[in-house]
């Protein structure tokens, strides 16, 4: 898995979480990832593996695999939500940060 594997695992959110991310919990808030044939289900659970072996993380990987059904795009309200509302305080504390680390850990996927 490539760089947006990377980036999935180590800035997007923290995959340990079951039914969860930062302040946000719910099955909405999941760590989940989709798959559209066999190959790429065997490559994400051969990956969460391989990180888990390594003890990459310091509590297993609760990441599900599980097949896409179909794809719905977010309410209006929440589209560039973060472009939209630079000073919410939600966004200051859990986005901003996230925008910074992956700016220093992905800087060639940052457009210009």
């Amino acid at each position: 898995m490539g760089s947006f594997s990377r980036l999935f695992f180590s800035v997007a959110h923290d995959p340990t979480q079951k039914n969860r991310q930062g302040p946000d919990y719910g099955r909405q808030y999941r760590s989940c990832i989709f798959y559209n044939d066999t190959e790429q289900k065997r490559i994400a659970e051969a990956y969460i593996k391989q990180l888990d072996e390594a003890k990459v993380f310091k509590h297993p990987i609760a990441t599900e695999v599980v097949p896409l059904k179909g794809f719905y795009p977010a309410e209006p309200y929440h589209q560039d939500y973060v472009k939209r509302n630079p000073y919410d305080p939600y966004v200051m504390v859990n986005a901003r940060p996230k925008l910074e680390k992956l700016k220093k850990q992905f800087p060639q996927l940052i457009k210009k």
